[in-house]
């Protein structure tokens, strides 16, 4: 006997999040002749919303990604600025209600699926985002990390879905950071009312290719002093892999040390960038930040990144 199981989603949970298993669900049922059915007699699968039949194999995937030192910046507000959830909540994020539109999982491929479109955004940006950013205490921002301490990021994603332009070009999105921060002391030091500084590096998902964009400095005789203001930087050497990765899963590794920054696709392209404007880059704090940062505000935009593992290292 074959019993068929239909599934109904709410329209902003994608049907990836389904996680059926016979350990999950227990089905009984009776024949005709009003007797029991052992249950290893039935035969299980889901029938999707688009007619997609999907055996259950009474297995799930999760994405190999440890929350604990990461916290998540949404599209929505309140009052008047990005939600942001942070550890503790965030290891709980597949039941809470907040975060459920914007980051869930795809347990068929083992992924977390940062979704967003064009809302609510920083004090120093014009885009949106759904961006983990790295905290080394837990629910902290204050303690990261220099380059001559170096750190590591490596993770595995792909670029699930994203919306195309009035000319029918795809938008793009920045998918890693490596992001600087004034310490307390630089920031009373120049008159600022936050942390912020420039970030050093930027990885964006454009057009399926993976391209890398560092800083540089504007003037090279600037003082110690005059370098820690955002607008003593513009947007320096930029570096685009030539293969692209379309919507195909891919590896971005970046390796970050002393007057150094090495990119790495697939664990076999490497771009290094390196020399005096990386080398004055040393005088700030850093931390990396990982995700869906979408690069317009179109108002029908939207993309959906996948994370299939994230790992820091320092």
């Amino acid at each position: 006997m074959r019993i068929d199981i239909y599934i109904t989603f709410y329209k902003l949970i994608p049907i990836r999040l389904l996680m059926l298993s016979a350990g999950m669900v227990l089905f009984c049922s009776c024949n005709s002749e009003g007797k029991d059915i052992p249950i290893e007699e039935i035969e299980e699968e889901v029938i999707l919303e688009d007619d997609t039949v999907v055996e259950d194999n009474n297995s799930f995937t999760l994405p190999e990604i440890d929350l604990n030192n990461w916290k998540v910046t949404l599209p929505i507000s309140n009052n008047g600025k990005p939600i942001e959830v942070e550890p503790p909540e965030i290891l709980d994020y597949a039941n809470n209600e907040v975060l459920k539109p914007f980051m869930y999982n795809d347990s068929i491929n083992g992924a977390l699926v940062f979704y967003t479109y064009p809302g609510a955004t920083t004090a120093n940006s014009s885009y949106s985002r759904t961006e983990l950013r790295e905290q080394m205490n837990p629910g902290s921002n204050s303690t990261n990390w220099t380059f001559g301490q170096g750190g590591n990021m490596k993770g595995t994603l792909s670029l699930e879905e994203i919306s195309r332009d009035s000319g029918g070009d795809y938008h793009r999105t920045m998918v890693m950071q490596i992001h600087g921060r004034l310490t307390n002391a630089q920031r009373d030091l120049i008159g600022e009312n936050d942390n912020n500084a420039p970030p050093m590096l930027k990885i964006y998902w454009q057009d399926g290719a993976v391209r890398v964009v560092t800083k540089a400095l504007k003037d090279l005789s600037a003082s110690d002093t005059e370098i820690l203001y955002t607008d003593a930087w513009r947007d320096g050497e930029s570096y685009i892999f030539p293969d692209k990765v379309d919507f195909e899963k891919f590896t971005v590794e970046i390796k970050a040390s002393e007057g150094k920054i090495e990119v790495i696709l697939n664990e076999s392209a490497s771009k290094t960038f390196d020399g005096i404007h990386i080398e004055k880059w040393g005088v700030f704090e850093n931390y990396f930040k990982a995700g869906n940062y979408l690069q317009t505000t179109d108002s029908e935009a939207f993309a959906k990144v996948k994370y299939y593992d994230l790992l820091v290292e320092h």
